[in-house]
C-alpha cells in the first residue's frame, strides 16, 4: 500500500465531509475500498480499467493498483463515437442510443478486466467513470460526457460516480482539467518544482511549485497530444494504422519549420490559463487543414508525422515558457498517457528541456503512465463518495471547491 503522504493544506483536509446520514453507514465505513476507475479519452481508442484499492481519504489517502487493462473499442463503434464528436456528423438519435450503448461497453470492459485479474465482481465497492467527452465548450459554460452510469450501476450492482465535470462548470469553472487534484495529492514535493504532463488525446499539465499550496497550482490543456497524430496516421494509411507506434513514422521524417510555425500561431496557445480544449478546436477540420497545407508544401507522409509530433512537443515547450517558468522552476517533467510510449515525443521533450528539467515518466513514482488517469478517476470517485471537494479552482477557474460527480446507487447484486 503506497502512502501518498501529502495534504491539501498543512494539517487540513480538502473540505468537510457531507453529513453522516447522507450515505448508507455501512458503505461510508468501508475501508479499504476496491474502486474501479474508468477512462476513455479524447483519442477515443478504448477504455482503461483500473482496479484500485483505496484506504482512507483526504490527507491520509493510500492506494494500491491491483490490476489495469486497456480494452480497445470495436472499430465500427469507435467510428460512431468520433462522428458524434463532430458538429458536421453528429445526430441526436445516435447520441441518445450511444449514451446507453457506451455504458454497456464499459460494463463489459469491467467484467473482462475482472476475469483477467481473477477479481470477483462482488469485491468491487465503487466505480468512477469519466465517460466519453462528446463536446466541450467552456466559453459557453457547457460540457457533455456520455456513458449512462445507471446502466453500469444496475448491471453490476455497484455504486457509480460519473459526470464529474458539470459541477465544476456550475461553480464557474471550465470543468477541466480535473486530474490536478490527484496530481497534487500524489506528486507534490517539498524541494522540486514539477510539471505533471499528461499526453493523451489532448495534452495537459499540472505545475506543482516546491512545497505548494492548492492555490499555487497552475494547470491547463497545452494543446493536441495524440489526437492529431492518430487522426493523421489513420488518414495517411487509409485506416490500416490508427496511431504512430512508438513514433516510428515521425522518426523517419523531418519536421517542416514553415508548417510547424503556422500551426503554433493558433490563437489557443496565446490564451492564458485557466483554459481547456478538445476536438472543437483540434478535431477533423484542423486535421484537414494540416493535410491541405502539407500537400501544398509537398511533404511526405513521414514528414507530416514528424511535423505534427514536433507540434505536440513545441506546444508543450511554449506553454511552459509562457505560463509556468515565469512563476518558478520546473525541475522535473513527469510524463504520462499514451504519449509517454512515443519515443519521438519523449526524445523531443528531453531535447527541448535538457538544460533545465529532468524528463521522466510517472512510472518512476508508482503511477504506471498508461493507467494514471484511470487511477485518478478511482481516487476522485472515492473522494466524492466521502463528500470531499475534489476540484482545484486554481486549475479550473471555479469560484470555489466543490464535490464533483453524480452518484448512482447500484441495484441488487
Amino acid at each position: 500500500m503506497s502512502d501518498v503522504g501529502s495534504t491539501l493544506r498543512d494539517g487540513e483536509d480538502a473540505g468537510p465531509a457531507l453529513r453522516d446520514g447522507f450515505l448508507p453507514q455501512a458503505f461510508q465505513a468501508k475501508d479499504p475500498r476496491l474502486v474501479v476507475g474508468l477512462m476513455s479519452g479524447t483519442s477515443c481508442d478504448g477504455v482503461d480499467v483500473a482496479f484500485v484499492e483505496i484506504e482512507r481519504s483526504g490527507q491520509k489517502i493510500e492506494f494500491q493498483l491491483r490490476h489495469f487493462s486497456e480494452i480497445p473499442f470495436d472499430p465500427e463503434f469507435r467510428s460512431r463515437l468520433l462522428a458524434l464528436a463532430e458538429v458536421e456528423t453528429s445526430r441526436i438519435d445516435q447520441l441518445c442510443i450511444t449514451n446507453f450503448e457506451l455504458a454497456r461497453v464499459y460494463t463489459e470492459a469491467i467484467r473482462a478486466a475482472a476475469t483477467e485479474a481473477s477479481i470477483p465482481l462482488e469485491d468491487i465497492d465503487l466505480i468512477g467513470s469519466h465517460g466519453q467527452t462528446i463536446h466541450h465548450l467552456p466559453e459557453y459554460g457547457a460540457t457533455l460526457q456520455i456513458g449512462e452510469p445507471s446502466i453500469i450501476a444496475e448491471s453490476l450492482g455497484v455504486p457509480v460516480v460519473a459526470d464529474f465535470r458539470p459541477m465544476d462548470v456550475a461553480a464557474g469553472g471550465q470543468g477541466a482539467p480535473l486530474i490536478p487534484y490527484v496530481d497534487y495529492l500524489l506528486l507534490r514535493d517539498g524541494r522540486n518544482g514539477r510539471a505533471i504532463q499528461n499526453i493523451g488525446g489532448i495534452g495537459n499539465v499540472t505545475w506543482l511549485p516546491p512545497g505548494c499550496s492548492p492555490e499555487q497550482v497552475i494547470a491547463f490543456d497545452t494543446g493536441p497530444g495524440n489526437m492529431l497524430l492518430d487522426a493523421l496516421m489513420t488518414k495517411l494509411t487509409a485506416g490500416e494504422e490508427t496511431f504512430d507506434d512508438r513514433g516510428e513514422s515521425a522518426a523517419r521524417g523531418r519536421a517542416c519549420p514553415d508548417l510547424l510555425n503556422e500551426l503554433l500561431a493558433h490563437p489557443y496557445f496565446e490564451y492564458p490559463p485557466p483554459k481547456s480544449t478538445g476536438r472543437e478546436l483540434f478535431g477533423q477540420e484542423f486535421v484537414e487543414t494540416v493535410l491541405e497545407k502539407a500537400n501544398v508544401l509537398d511533404l511526405s507522409d513521414h514528414d507530416i508525422m514528424a511535423t505534427a509530433t514536433a507540434f505536440t512537443v513545441e506546444s508543450i515547450r511554449l506553454s511552459y515558457e509562457r505560463f509556468l517558468l515565469p512563476n518558478g522552476p520546473i525541475d522535473e517533467i513527469i510524463v504520462s498517457g499514451g504519449g509517454a510510449k512515443n519515443q519521438t515525443i519523449m526524445h523531443g521533450l528531453q531535447s527541448a528541456f535538457q538544460d533545465r528539467s529532468r524528463v521522466t515518466t510517472s512510472d518512476e513514482f508508482g503511477l504506471p503512465s498508461s493507467a494514471k488517469e484511470a487511477i485518478a478517476f478511482a481516487i476522485l470517485a472515492s473522494e466524492t463518495i466521502d463528500g470531499r471537494p475534489n476540484n482545484l479552482p486554481s486549475a479550473t477557474g471555479a469560484d470555489r471547491p466543490v464535490v464533483l460527480g453524480k452518484v448512482v446507487w447500484g441495484g441488487a447484486r
